[in-house]
């Protein structure tokens, strides 16, 4: 497992706070990985987006995590963003979101923000499903 670097960067209440949701959400390994693998030009990324998105926003008690997954998967369907959609689909996962609800997400994302946009997203979340479902068997 990686370890987090100490850097001043990491070591506010928020940062610590969002860094425990962003690690549920998105996996300890994953997001310990991110923050290890930051240089000193790349730790300033690493802390607003654990502190904002994840520490300000996901810790709101204003929508349950499902249902902010949702919101992000047709945000990143729209945006036309397949990596950080693949990232999200697992979150999704994690957050109880189940297959055919990211289809249907994805499928609305499709009328609103034009097929091309869509196509992308159902090839990100596809292959997704094909990684987790190989790492199952």
């Amino acid at each position: 497992m990686a370890k987090i670097p100490d850097r001043p960067e990491y070591q506010s209440e928020l940062f610590k706070r969002g860094l425990e949701v962003r690690k549920e959400v998105l996996g300890a390994g994953y997001v310990e990985q991110s923050l290890e693998k930051a240089d000193d030009f790349f730790a300033a990324f690493q802390q607003i987006t654990t502190e904002v998105p994840w520490g300000q926003i996901w810790t709101r008690p204003g929508l349950p995590r499902r249902d902010r997954s949702l919101i992000v998967l047709a945000m990143l369907a729209a945006m036309s963003k397949p990596a950080e959609l693949k990232l999200h689909v697992r979150g999704a996962l994690t957050n109880g979101v189940t297959r055919d609800e990211i289809k249907e997400v994805l499928l609305q994302a499709c009328i609103y923000a034009g097929i091309p946009a869509g196509l992308e997203a159902f090839k990100a979340a596809q292959e997704t499903f094909k990684e987790l479902d190989a790492a199952k068997a």
